[in-house]
């Protein structure tokens, strides 16, 4: 299950949750929406892990 698909597949799933953290985060930021700034905290909290864990 490892190679460079797997690993491709990871780095697209790392980026896709940074990205969401971001968009998540500035817009319960704008709104005043503490529910979209606990999504996005979770979404940067699993970006990370999957960066620590399995570092393609």
């Amino acid at each position: 299950m490892n190679g460079p698909d797997f690993a491709r597949g990871l780095r697209r799933t790392e980026y896709s949750l940074f990205l969401a953290s971001v968009l998540l985060l500035a817009a319960g930021a704008a709104s005043g929406s503490w529910w979209l700034v606990g999504v996005g905290v979770w979404a940067l909290i699993a970006g990370g892990l999957i960066d620590m864990v399995y570092r393609p």
